[in-house]
């Protein structure tokens, strides 16, 4: 349940802070996006799909930081 949201605001902030370290909404950052994550489905394991977008695990900081806890 709540569990689930949780984790999905850890990716989604972590994934905000890689746009905007690597210039924002660029084409070729939306391709890289839609072609490590989107476009694959339920093909890779989800965890892995992310590895293959960001370079490395998630980090819960970018969501600590969001949130103005850091």
């Amino acid at each position: 349940g709540y569990y689930g949201y949780i984790w999905s605001e850890v990716l989604d902030a972590d994934t905000v802070e890689w746009f905007k370290e690597n210039g924002g909404l660029l084409r070729t950052n939306g391709n890289h996006f839609r072609d490590s994550l989107l476009g694959r489905g339920g093909s890779i394991d989800s965890m892995q799909m992310f590895r293959n977008f960001r370079g490395r695990d998630s980090k819960i900081e970018p969501l600590l930081k969001r949130r103005g806890l850091l």
